[in-house]
């Protein structure tokens, strides 16, 4: 369903039920749809009724397009992360699979390694982890999901070295070329 946030007339029986726009009538009507078809099939226990809801936004990532000539060598450090503040771990997973292709409506799982939390889209399509200090038995973890494509944040790796580590690791476990660790892992 697509909708635009549209607001409900004030003097609507939508509006005093505390529905301020269309999209949160829509959201309550497929609440209320997914309740009424698991009261009708009780046998249908693990019948997943849920839903997400996206809204459009600016991108994940700082502007940081600027001539050389716009910088002094005091500014460099400004944009060592990318990322905007405000983002969250699903934000970026969600940016990542809209522009890797991967439709947002596959099933996702979450689980935590060494305090990092690692995210797994439809059992391996795409494995991430944007935590700081990833470890190697983070990066161990998500090889063993056997993944197609890895997302990892800049900000996970203290050091240049430990990225290049990662794709030599993910090389050695799962047998990847130089070409393969190179289409499959992005570090955003």
């Amino acid at each position: 369903m697509v909708q635009l946030p549209e607001e409900t007339s004030r003097d609507s029986e939508a509006y005093k039920a505390g529905f301020n726009n269309i999209c949160e009538i829509g959201k309550e009507r497929i609440r209320r749809a997914g309740k009424k078809i698991k009261e009708e099939h009780p046998d249908a226990k693990d019948l997943d009724t849920g839903f997400r809801v996206f809204r459009i936004d600016e991108s994940n990532y700082e502007n940081v397009e600027r001539a050389p000539k716009e910088w002094d060598q005091g500014q460099l450090d400004l944009f060592l992360n990318n990322i905007k503040r405000d983002r969250t771990d699903l934000d970026l997973l969600f940016g990542c699979m809209l522009s890797w292709g991967v439709q947002l409506s596959l099933p996702m799982t979450s689980e935590v390694v060494n305090g990092k939390t690692i995210y797994t889209v439809n059992d391996g399509d795409l494995v991430a982890c944007f935590a700081e200090n990833v470890t190697d038995d983070v990066v161990k973890a998500m090889a063993e999901k056997q993944p197609l494509r890895v997302i990892f944040r800049d900000s996970c790796f203290e050091q240049d070295a430990d990225k290049i580590n990662i794709y030599e690791t993910f090389k050695q476990l799962l047998d990847w070329s130089d070409q393969e660790v190179f289409k499959n892992i992005r570090v955003i």
